[in-house]
C-alpha cells in the first residue's frame, strides 16, 4: 500500500493545478483532483504556490481549514465509492446524494462521518468499522 507524505500529498495537488492551468495533460487521478479543486476555487491560492503549500502549518490552533486534507478526502471518498469499500458505501452515498439533492454536500457530510470513523479507531485502538460508517452515512 502506499502511504504518502503530507508533503508528497500537497506536491502532488499543487503539481496536478499547475498542470491544470498550463492545459497540460492530467493522469486519471489528477483528473478526479481537478474536478475537486473546480467545485473549491477557494483553495486555488494554496494550490499555486508548491513552497508555501510545503511550509503552511494547518494546525486546528491556527483557526484555518487545510485544503489538501479536505481535496484528499473528496478523492478518498471517491475512491471507496468507485470500488464499493467498505460494502454499502456506494448506494449510502446515491442515496445521501438524492435526499441532499447534491453530490457534492453528501461528500462533506460524509467526510464528518469518515472522520468520526478515524477518531474512533485511533481513541478505541481498533481498525476502523466500515459498518458504522455506513450506519452514520445512512443517518445523515
Amino acid at each position: 500500500m502506499f502511504t504518502p507524505s503530507q508533503h508528497d500529498v500537497r506536491r502532488f495537488f499543487c503539481e496536478m493545478f499547475r498542470k491544470q492551468q498550463a492545459n497540460e495533460i492530467l493522469t486519471p487521478l489528477e483528473a478526479i483532483a481537478r474536478d475537486w479543486v473546480i467545485q473549491h476555487p477557494e483553495y486555488a491560492a494554496a494550490l499555486g504556490d508548491v513552497e508555501a503549500a510545503l511550509a503552511q502549518d494547518y494546525s486546528v490552533e491556527s483557526g484555518q481549514a487545510n485544503p489538501f486534507l479536505h481535496l484528499s478526502m473528496h478523492l478518498s471518498i471517491a475512491e471507496q465509492i468507485s470500488i464499493d469499500q467498505p460494502p454499502g458505501i456506494r448506494a449510502a452515498y446515491t442515496g445521501l446524494a438524492r435526499r441532499l439533492d447534491s453530490e457534492h454536500e453528501a461528500h462533506h457530510q460524509i467526510m464528518e462521518c469518515l472522520g468520526e470513523m478515524i477518531w474512533a479507531s485511533q481513541r478505541n485502538g481498533l481498525p476502523p468499522d466500515g459498518a458504522a460508517y455506513i450506519e452514520c452515512i445512512k443517518r445523515r
